[in-house]
This record gives C-alpha cells, structure tokens and sequence, in this order.
C-alpha cells in the first residue's frame, strides 16, 4: 500500500468535494468554508489515513455530513448554478443560446427541487461520474438503495420536465 500524501492525494479532491457541497448547500461561500473545514478535519485524521480504504470516499463523507449540518441550520434558498456551457455557446444564434439557457436553468431547478439524498446521489453519479459502489461507500448506503434513489431522482426531473413541456406547470 503506498502511503497517502496530502499535497497529492486529498488536495486535488477540492474541487470534487467544492461540487458536492455547493449541490447540497446551493451556496458558493458555504460551499467554499466546507471544503476548507473538510480539508482540516482530513488533516487532522492523518494518523489514520494509511488505514481508510478510499481516502477520497472519505473526504466526500466529511464534505457532505458538513454540507447536510450547515444546509439545515441555515433553511438555504435555492441558487442558480452558473453553468459552464454558457461560456460554450458563443457560436450559436442568440434563440439557441437563450433555448440551451433556460433548459439549463430548468434541470438545475428540477434537481434542486428534488430531497438532499437524491440530490447528492444525482451529483456524485452524473456529474461526478461516481461508481455505485463508491457512492454507497460515500454516502454510507447499501448499492441496491443508492440505484433505487438515483432511479427515483431521475424519474422524477423526468416526469417534471415532461409536465412544464407538455403543459407549461
């Protein structure tokens, strides 16, 4: 087993656990004191480090219980997520642009609606590209209960999507 370094093992998981807890707390700065406190707590644990299996599944579960703790206490409202596809989409007509725009906004809107487990299970998986098994691990559930809500998530944008197109609701 090699031995975990934090400059090269925890430190470039920033961004992952920055992602993460933006989803749940929809706020940029929280988000950003949340990883700094993770980062801190990862720290902290080092002695422990060569003994943790996936020292990313447990950055990811410091990052997330914080984000859980913090997004109670402060009843957070919901943020939109700049998207990084509007930088992209300077080459198509001002329609297409506002199209992609509100369909983005949309999404974002329907995943935010959705309860924090399956919100964070949605981030970790189609955003984050997650397997199940480090998702489970992550957020300490069984694989089958994680596959379960992920369907459920999904299924839910999906029928939203379908009534606001089909109906305008």
């Amino acid at each position: 087993m090699r031995e975990i370094s934090f400059r090269n093992d925890i430190l470039p998981l920033k961004d992952k656990l920055y992602r993460l807890a933006f989803r749940i707390t929809l706020d940029s700065a929280e988000a950003e004191d949340i990883v700094q406190d993770t980062l801190m707590r990862a720290w902290e644990k080092r002695e422990e480090w060569n003994r943790i299996d996936s020292i990313e599944a447990f950055c990811l579960t410091i990052a997330r219980n914080l984000a859980i703790d913090r997004s109670r206490k402060m009843e957070t409202q919901n943020v939109e997520l700049i998207s990084e596809r509007e930088e992209q989409l300077d080459a198509s007509t001002p329609y297409d642009q506002l199209t992609e725009n509100e369909l983005l906004k949309l999404v974002h809107r329907l995943v935010n609606e959705l309860p924090e487990k399956q919100r964070s299970i949605i981030q970790l998986r189609d955003i984050e590209g997650k397997s199940y098994k480090e998702i489970a691990d992550i957020m300490q559930l069984p694989e089958e209960q994680v596959k379960v809500n992920l369907f459920r998530a999904r299924q839910k944008i999906k029928q939203k999507y379908l009534e606001i197109e089909n109906y305008g609701l």
